[in-house]
């Protein structure tokens, strides 16, 4: 045969070779997102163009079809019981308060300052992750701002004094208590009886989730002083990454990053539009969000104020302190990246 013939040949046989080697790669990736889920359709999509693009196979679960809590997120990535895993950072931070530092409370109040402050914070993020539950980030992307939904009128932040008020973070609780208020740690899908039955006063989420969660129903007054983005992540075994082949963890990455840039647009555009939905106005699309008749809660300069303020005098120094136990160089990182970034620091 020759030379130029050999050559052909040896390249169709790798060609095949790594069509092969693509075709058996099988993900089993443990999803929060169900199908009633406004970020449903973007991972969907990004399944769909995994499967076509680079032949691999997925076998798709769900949370809350397991019975499993998001929580244990990492525990289940570090495990090797799926490959990839998407997760609430907040929850997740629980095994590890370094996580947390990506969206403390009162740090980013709107999009552009939390993507700001996600991709100062990403390699730290994920070398941590790495370090401690043999984990690699994919992608980060936020729900959206975390405001306040009160079944009672309030017109600043001191209404909340005396209130119960619903949070999922620790931060999240120090903010509540520097108001006065007392939070209640609750899963989502126990927040809307609490509410409907006066057990929480409050609760902190996004337009999104309040209103397909229909939280709508069982409050009044919408604040929107988004105190911060509840990120997510999606996560990946770093040893079962590793087994893959150059080729497709190149092309799950690309494939990753699109999927990370989308769920970012999702949640400036939907959260818009949910807002505009709870309060009734005329510019609700009706698509994913149904029509109330909220009150909105005007945002004044001095709760703006009064936020960072706590954010820097209480959150900072409290997470600084908690971070550091687990990590002692905690706060000199966070003030080089996310503190840099925002224009503050950890004292």
């Amino acid at each position: 045969m020759r030379p130029a013939r050999l050559l052909l040949a040896a390249a169709f046989g790798l060609a095949l070779s790594a069509g092969a080697a693509t075709a058996q790669t099988s993900i089993r990736w443990l999803s929060q997102s169900q199908q009633a889920s406004t970020q449903f359709p973007v991972e969907s999509a990004a399944m769909q163009r995994m499967t076509s693009d680079l032949g691999v196979r997925i076998e798709r679960s769900e949370f809350q079809s397991l019975g499993l809590n998001m929580a244990d997120a990492l525990r289940l990535v570090r495990a090797g019981t799926f490959d990839v895993v998407s997760t609430q950072v907040g929850l997740a931070a629980r095994d590890d308060p370094f996580l947390e530092g990506i969206d403390l409370i009162g740090v980013s109040t709107d999009m552009g300052e939390l993507r700001a402050a996600v991709n100062a914070y990403r390699e730290p993020f994920n070398a941590r992750i790495e370090q401690r539950f043999g984990a690699r980030v994919l992608a980060i992307w936020p729900f959206g701002p975390q405001v306040f939904f009160c079944n009672q009128p309030i017109r600043t932040l001191d209404d909340l004094r005396g209130l119960k008020v619903r949070s999922f973070t620790a931060s999240m609780s120090a903010l509540l208590e520097r108001l006065g208020a007392t939070p209640v740690t609750l899963a989502f899908p126990e927040v809307y009886p609490a509410l409907q039955r006066g057990l929480a006063s409050c609760g902190i989420t996004s337009p999104t989730s309040a209103n397909t969660g229909k939280w709508p129903e069982v409050t009044t007054h919408l604040l929107p002083l988004s105190v911060s983005g509840s990120v997510q992540a999606h996560l990946v075994n770093l040893a079962w990454w590793n087994r893959q082949p150059q080729a497709v963890r190149d092309g799950l990455t690309a494939q990753f990053r699109q999927m990370e840039d989308a769920l970012w647009q999702l949640a400036s555009a939907t959260n818009e539009d949910a807002t505009n939905c709870s309060l009734g106005l005329p510019s609700c699309l009706r698509q994913a969000h149904q029509s109330y008749n909220m009150t909105l809660v005007q945002v004044s300069e001095a709760d703006k104020a009064r936020l960072r303020r706590i954010a820097e005098e209480v959150i900072l120094a409290e997470w600084g302190q908690r971070c550091a136990r687990g990590y002692p160089n905690c706060a000199q990182v966070w003030n080089d990246t996310v503190g840099r970034a925002r224009g503050m620091a950890i004292r």
